[in-house]
């Protein structure tokens, strides 16, 4: 009898420890799942804040990529997969099973005649058609590719050997060429979300020249020569009149397409090197001032971050509409109903979406023609405006359409049906038909009396 209580024990040990090693291991198990959750929380946070894409850089030579370290390196911090190739590599792709391998692609080779592998101009247009995003710089070794794809884009570059010539605006480290341009930051782009916070900084240029196609509305000139600047060739006499003159002449220039894809055009392959970031800038004329460095450096991170979409990018939230005093929306808004109409636009900064600030934002109600337009009102984290339907039935569309100089196109449209009133929606006496009610009634009354009289009246009998 012992032993078998002995035996119940031993059992009941064994069952119980068996119990808390289970739990042990359960619990083991949902700290583990916990850790992993939270770590796949924090890298996908990670992911977030980093502004990262896969981006190929074609390049002349490989010794490119230590002449121009800065701006590669500040690609890399910036969370940028950047990939190193030159320009006649025969793997080179962009497209495979009729996928893009790459978001961005920057272009440092000037000189290049034909590009390898399976990229070619046609190739780079398909990629801007889907959506890429393209960097290029030139110089005055312009090949024909770069050419051509500026042709595509809007943009003419001067012909190989050229360069932009300023005999007033060069610096005092030119050889004697006037080629080693000053570039004042008077003639940069007003716009912050391309160009970045204006300084006081000059930029340095040394490149060829381009002009913007006049018939292209989506060519921005992102920076211009001053009003004695000119291309042409810096060895031989002016014998015909220059590719560019004056303001028309673009050091550097961009394009958004309608696909929001964005494109920016350098002339000057100088210009994104370390030696320009680093180098003082003053200008050879008499008196003038001395910088201890110049605006490369700002301006070619304002740049790519606005090209690849770092920058003035904007995205639709919530839209909501609802006649006022509901919460919903309903079936057929009904002709002059008061609606109150919200929707919610983000902006990405520092990898991470935020309210938009914007105090230009409008709606449009729209049936063929706008029949309302008015201006959104910030109300929190999001734009609202109440107004008054018109007296006009049909089917509308609330419509927000941005469109802003260095953002991507905003557009949101909302289609719903405003109907007439329904026959026990209709007032019952309507003031301005007082005096037809006041004529039934009049009449009604005289035909009263006037049946009264009628029957009550009693001829005379006439006298024999």
């Amino acid at each position: 009898m012992a032993s078998l209580t002995a035996v119940m024990q031993t059992s009941r040990s064994s069952s119980s420890s068996k119990k808390t090693t289970e739990m042990t291991t359960r619990r083991r198990f949902k700290l583990l799942d916990t850790n992993i959750v939270l770590f796949l929380s924090l890298a996908s946070m990670l992911h977030c804040a980093l502004a990262d894409g896969k981006t190929l850089v074609l390049l002349d030579n490989l010794n490119i990529r230590d002449t121009h370290s800065i701006f590669f390196r500040s690609l890399a911090d910036r969370g940028f997969d950047v990939t190193f190739k030159t320009a006649d590599d025969p793997s080179l792709s962009l497209i495979k099973y009729g996928q893009f391998l790459y978001d961005h692609l920057i272009i440092f080779s000037p000189s290049v005649e034909d590009f390898g592998g399976n990229i070619n101009v046609e190739t780079i247009t398909s990629f801007i058609d889907g959506g890429g995003n393209v960097l290029v710089a030139a110089n005055s070794d312009i090949g024909d590719p770069l050419r051509e794809l500026g042709s595509e884009c809007g943009i003419e570059f001067d012909e190989e050997k050229t360069a932009v010539i300023d005999h007033h605006n060069y610096d005092v480290s030119d050889p004697g060429e006037h080629t080693m341009i000053v570039a004042d930051p008077e003639n940069l782009m007003k716009a912050t979300t391309i160009a970045g916070k204006p300084t006081n900084k000059p930029v340095l240029f040394k490149g060829v020249g381009m002009v913007a196609d006049p018939e292209n509305p989506l060519v921005l000139d992102i920076l211009t020569g001053s009003s004695t600047s000119y291309s042409f060739f810096p060895d031989r006499p002016i014998s015909q009149y220059p590719h560019a003159v004056g303001k028309n002449t673009l050091l550097i220039a961009g394009l958004q397409a309608r696909n929001n894809a964005r494109v920016v055009f350098s002339g000057s392959l100088d210009f994104f090197s370390d030696a320009f970031f680093n180098s003082a800038v003053q200008k050879a004329t008499p008196g003038s001032q001395r910088h201890e460095q110049t605006g490369n450096m700002e301006l070619a991170e304002a740049l790519s971050r606005w090209v690849f979409k770092e920058a003035g990018v904007l995205r639709v939230g919530a839209v909501t509409h609802h006649p006022v005093g509901e919460t919903t929306p309903p079936a057929a808004y009904t002709i002059t109903d008061l609606v109150e109409f919200s929707i919610v636009i983000e902006m990405l900064s520092e990898g991470r979406w935020v309210p938009f600030d914007g105090d230009d934002i409008q709606l449009e109600f729209v049936r063929i023609d706008p029949f309302v337009r008015t201006y959104l009102k910030k109300n929190g984290g999001k734009y609202s405006v109440q107004f008054k339907l018109p007296d006009v039935y049909g089917v509308f569309q609330f419509k927000v359409d941005y469109n802003r100089l260095g953002y991507t196109h905003l557009y949101s449209s909302t289609q719903v049906s405003v109907r007439p009133l329904q026959h026990t929606q209709y007032e019952r006496f309507i003031p301005s038909a007082f005096p037809y009610y006041a004529s039934v009634f009049s009449m009604m009354a005289g035909l009263f009396v006037f049946s009264i009289v009628f029957l009550h009246m009693k001829e005379k009998e006439k006298a024999d």
